[in-house]
């Protein structure tokens, strides 16, 4: 199957995109935010300057999921009260995509899982209990964000965020879930802890110092 390509509308620089439904990249030449249309691809920001992080993933990071293999291709640093994390939104080689949260060496792969009842946002306090596919969670932390920065291809439109809120849960094993409020609707995301070592990353990010 041929990947979706463009040119960008700023510098005329190709783009090519690692999944078909990415809505959203920025453009690797000029770091400009473009949005695919039904047409064309149109400039509608660019990217400030990312902040320095000592994560070792980066785009085209390339690991395994529960003998899934898959391939970092864009990303989004969010910043809060304790510092940033990352999201690195990932492409499946089935075709499907999913979420590595990347917090100080912690790791956490997720989906969406829509069509689950959610609650309203102002409703969701810390130690409340959730249900979804017969695996209780409870609420852990409730977090207020903004967007730091983003990269590479994402699934939905980011350039006009500003604040994100977060609920995060736990169940008594190693499953997680996200609430996401950032957007006009909200989003179940299911997933689990995981080991960086499980993973079995490769294509990392090296830092000065390294052998």
């Amino acid at each position: 199957m041929s990947r979706p390509a463009g040119t960008c509308p700023n510098c005329g620089a190709p783009v090519q995109f690692r999944w078909s439904s990415s809505v959203q990249t920025v453009c690797t030449y000029c770091q400009s935010v473009l949005v695919r249309t039904d047409l064309d691809l149109r400039k509608v920001g660019t990217v400030a300057d990312l902040p320095r992080d000592g994560s070792p993933i980066q785009i085209g990071t390339e690991g395994t999921y529960r003998h899934r293999s898959f391939t970092a291709i864009g990303r989004i640093i969010y910043e809060y009260d304790q510092g940033t994390w990352n999201e690195w939104h990932l492409v499946m080689r089935d075709g499907s995509n999913g979420w590595l949260s990347d917090a100080q060496a912690q790791y956490a792969v997720t989906f969406a899982t829509p069509g689950r009842q959610m609650p309203a946002a102002d409703a969701v306090r810390v130690n409340q209990h959730y249900e979804w596919d017969a695996v209780t969670y409870t609420v852990t932390t409730i977090t207020d964000a903004r967007y730091r920065g983003i990269e590479g291809e994402l699934p939905f439109e980011t350039w006009d965020r500003e604040r994100a809120r977060f609920a995060d849960l736990r169940s008594q094993a190693a499953n997680c879930a996200t609430l996401d409020y950032s957007g006009a609707d909200p989003v179940l995301y299911l997933g689990e802890m995981v080991d960086g070592d499980a993973l079995q990353l490769k294509h990392l990010r090296t830092f000065a110092g390294w052998s």
